[in-house]
């Protein structure tokens, strides 16, 4: 472009308001009416098409296609709010004017105030919610840690005493027993007058202090050939000791004790054990024992007087016992 078509001026010269000083009136400047602001462009020069810049119009002056009213016209209706306006043209519509694309709305997802669109952030609503939940399981976890607390220790103090609700003192468990050792069998004993006698051995109950059944005991056992039998029946075979209660008038005595048809080693001591020095019967009853060695079953035992015994005694009763020391 050349300086000859640009016109009076540049554009950038243009001064809109230049019809208010008096350089500008004298430059042909005019206030905003039918021709716009600023200086006026340069005549057309015939033959010469016009290459300058257009002049600043005023809003809605300029015409595409169709007069668009600047004002509402007296009496019209203003336009309804989701009614068509008849005056309005979209700008695709115009010459020249393209298509407009749709620009997505910027922001976060979620809405508005009831579901309706807004600006984009976090759900305040739901994220009270969410608080709300998580403190109530706080609270019910901590209820139900002191519950259980409070059970344990009330376990532990009902465990650790014996008292009853209303002051009775319980008594406290005890031990289960452990099984005791099943007792002995019982060894035979018998009063001797229940004996088989032989030779002068009788029954007598002239002596007091007898423990046979009616205070009855065997005497006449100081001569020789006197003896009292028995058949006395042991659970299991072993050593033993041969028990007999007797008395004697202060004197000691001794008899031969015979087990199984076999005289024991050793005669059955019948001495004076309490050392009495009174002669009388009653006074001197006492119990004296001998080993002897019994078989499971049937055993006989019997006490008599052979030569070279001493035998005055009265016997009461027999019994086998455990074996002593």
């Amino acid at each position: 472009m050349t300086a000859g078509n640009n016109g009076a001026s540049k554009p950038e010269d243009d001064d809109p308001f230049g019809y208010l000083y008096a350089d500008g009136q004298a430059a042909g400047a005019q206030p905003p009416g039918q021709g716009g602001y600023g200086y006026p462009g340069p005549a057309a020069q015939p033959g010469v098409p016009r290459t300058s810049y257009n002049q600043v119009r005023t809003v809605g002056e300029r015409q595409y296609g169709q007069q668009v009213p600047h004002q509402q016209a007296y009496g019209q209706q203003p336009p309804q709010y989701g009614q068509p306006n008849g005056q309005y043209a979209a700008p695709e519509t115009y010459p020249g004017g393209g298509p407009t694309a749709q620009v997505p709305r910027q922001g976060g997802n979620g809405g508005g105030r009831n579901g309706g669109p807004g600006r984009g952030g976090p759900n305040t609503k739901a994220l009270l919610i969410a608080a709300v939940a998580v403190v109530a399981v706080v609270l019910i976890g901590i209820g139900v840690a002191l519950v259980n607390g409070d059970n344990g220790d009330k376990k532990k103090s009902e465990a650790g005493t014996t008292q009853g609700p209303a002051g009775e003192v319980k008594e406290s468990p005890k031990a289960e027993k452990s099984k005791e050792p099943e007792a002995p069998a019982e060894l035979p004993k018998q009063d001797a007058a229940t004996l088989t006698l032989g030779g002068s051995a009788v029954t007598e109950k002239t002596v007091k202090g007898a423990q046979g059944a009616e205070g009855t005991y065997i005497s006449g056992f100081n001569q020789v050939g006197a003896s009292a039998t028995w058949k006395a029946n042991m659970p299991d075979s072993g050593e033993y000791a041969l028990t007999v209660r007797y008395a004697i008038p202060a004197v000691d005595a001794f008899a031969t004790l015979t087990v199984n048809g076999k005289a024991n080693s050793q005669p059955i001591g019948l001495k004076n054990f309490i050392k009495s020095s009174d002669p009388d019967w009653e006074k001197n009853w006492q119990t004296t024992w001998a080993p002897v060695t019994l078989q499971k079953g049937d055993n006989e035992i019997k006490i008599s007087c052979e030569d070279g015994n001493q035998c005055n005694v009265i016997l009461d009763w027999v019994e086998v016992t455990p074996p002593r020391a």
